[in-house]
């Protein structure tokens, strides 16, 4: 197995002078050298073929030991020096000081046809950071993850990816809800890949310690390699950075509310520096259109990060990015104007997106009150997103008052779309009439671009959690089967089409499937 090794992040920066693996403060480091835990008995689940493919790797390769054995991190690829980032964050809005890959494991770096990968092991073992945990994940989390990384790729959800899906050998004890119900579960690895790691936490550590000298080395590496069209760096170009960085967090965030997606723990150590979805936690997807959905129990008191802040919370987390270039800058307006314009630029963005999803390309005055009025009307009663949008193609634009039966499979009860409720609806229906009448496109030609940007598919969390379960007893074709539906979530898929649903009953209240913690 031959890989295109280049790695740059281990050889440009500085290491941790400590090589053992204990549990320790670093300093003057952006990581620390650390060799992946041998697993028991490893063997492979899922692999990706695209992602294969843009590592240079053949189908072929996927079946060896040898690939195996560096997926699970049994082997150390010749030649490379595995490593785990430091980092720290802000949680939950409060400063946690340092954090680090606490379960992760950076193999090395690949170049395949002009385009840098990363590759790292989650749950091979520990690592300075893991603190007083194991740095091991289990089948649960990491089904989760491979399976939903690659999902958002390909709804235009800008996002890390993965490669495989690993069972280690080992039992992995976890407390799931953290309610003192510790079981011993599957543990497993998933390897996954990025053109870079790096976090928002990863420029803040060395700005709270006051080491201005590696947080430059680190930003100018950034910017040398993954920003390199700002130029040099510079003052100016550490400006440009941070306006960069926000355009592409924006536009990450906007794909996010585009598609229902809600990442439940938007700390600043799970943003990533290149606008990517990175860390799949306890994530969710909307089945109810809910602005005040969180998927992270840990988050259920104050909701922070819930599904209607995403886009605030992005703000916040840019300030604290900021806050730690501010050494670099030493000027706060020009980095204040950056941030005042995504407060901007946000509101713009989502309405322009809101407007695709309707299907209207002509801007109107009025669009802003069209759209708040449908957020309301869609928490009048349990409505599901995705049906909706998807099914609100099929209206056409002279049978409006059919309104009821294009979207009544979006209603999770029925029955409460009468009286007020279905006046409400009503009027909006004759708004969004009228609204199009300024619209050009035929009724086909509506739907068709609606269609682009309304998922008909999404990983909705029952089913991640059915492929979980049949896992559990060793069976995984519901894996490969999500795997490949959600390829094409904008393809009709007339034999998927029982996935096409709203959420069952039995899945309401199940853990798993509306209730997730950070545990794996």
């Amino acid at each position: 197995m031959q890989f295109n090794i280049k790695d740059r992040f281990n050889q440009e920066l500085p290491a941790d002078k400590i090589l053992e693996n204990s549990r320790r403060q670093v300093k003057e480091a952006c990581f620390s050298y650390v060799t992946p835990k041998i697993p028991s008995k490893p063997s492979l689940i899922h692999v990706s073929p695209e992602m294969l493919e843009n590592l240079g790797l053949t189908e072929a390769v996927s079946k060896t030991e040898e690939f195996l054995n560096v997926v699970t991190g049994a082997e150390v690829i010749p030649n490379t020096k595995p490593y785990a980032m430091c980092y720290a964050g802000h949680q939950f809005g409060n400063w946690a000081g340092q954090l680090g890959d606490g379960r992760a494991i950076n193999l090395t770096e690949i170049e395949h046809n002009n385009k840098h990968w990363a590759l790292q092991l989650k749950g091979a073992g520990e690592t300075p950071y893991s603190r007083s945990a194991d740095g091991l994940a289990v089948l649960r989390s990491s089904i989760r993850e491979y399976l939903c990384s690659e999902a958002m790729f390909h709804l235009g959800v800008p996002t890390t990816r993965a490669l495989s899906l690993s069972l280690s050998g080992d039992d992995v004890l976890r407390d799931v809800m953290y309610n003192g119900n510790a079981a011993y579960e599957k543990g497993a690895i998933v390897s996954r890949v990025a053109e870079s790691f790096l976090r928002f936490g990863s420029y803040e550590i060395f700005a709270s310690k006051g080491d201005a000298k590696t947080l430059k080395t680190l930003v100018d590496y950034t910017i040398r390699n993954h920003y390199s069209e700002l130029g040099e760096p510079s003052k100016d170009t550490y400006i440009a950075f941070l306006k960069a960085v926000t355009k592409r967090s924006l536009d990450m965030v906007v794909h996010w509310q585009r598609v229902g997606f809600v990442h439940g723990v938007m700390n600043t150590d799970n943003m990533s520096i290149l606008g990517l979805t990175i860390d799949y936690g306890p994530y969710g997807w909307l089945e109810g259109y809910d602005q005040g959905w969180t998927p992270n129990t840990t988050d259920n008191t104050h909701k922070r990060y819930r599904f209607g802040t995403q886009p605030h919370i992005v703000l916040w987390n840019l300030i604290q990015l900021a806050n730690a270039l501010y050494p670099l800058v030493e000027e706060a307006e020009p980095l204040e104007e950056i941030l005042n314009n995504y407060q901007i630029e946000v509101q713009l963005e989502l309405q322009q997106m809101m407007r695709s999803k309707l299907g209207l390309k002509v801007a109107d005055r009025n669009d802003i009150q069209l759209i708040e009025a449908l957020e309301n009307v869609l928490q009048l009663s349990e409505t599901d997103m995705t049906i909706f949008f998807r099914n609100l193609a099929n209206l056409e634009k002279e049978n409006t008052e059919n309104w009821y039966a294009t979207i009544e499979n979006a209603f999770y009860k029925p029955e409460e779309i009468s009286g007020e409720i279905k006046l409400q609806w009503s009027s909006w229906f004759k708004t969004y009439e009228e609204r199009l009448t300024l619209e050009t496109l035929s009724d086909a030609e509506r739907k068709s671009e609606m269609n682009k940007v309304n998922p008909k598919y999404v990983l909705r969390n029952y089913m991640a959690q059915l492929a979980i379960d049949d896992a559990d007893k060793g069976n995984y074709d519901l894996i490969d089967e999500f795997f490949k539906l959600l390829k094409k979530p904008y393809d009709e898929q007339p034999n998927s089409e029982k996935w096409f649903a709203k959420r069952p009953e039995w899945a309401r209240d199940k853990v798993g499937c509306s209730m997730l913690s950070c545990s794996s």
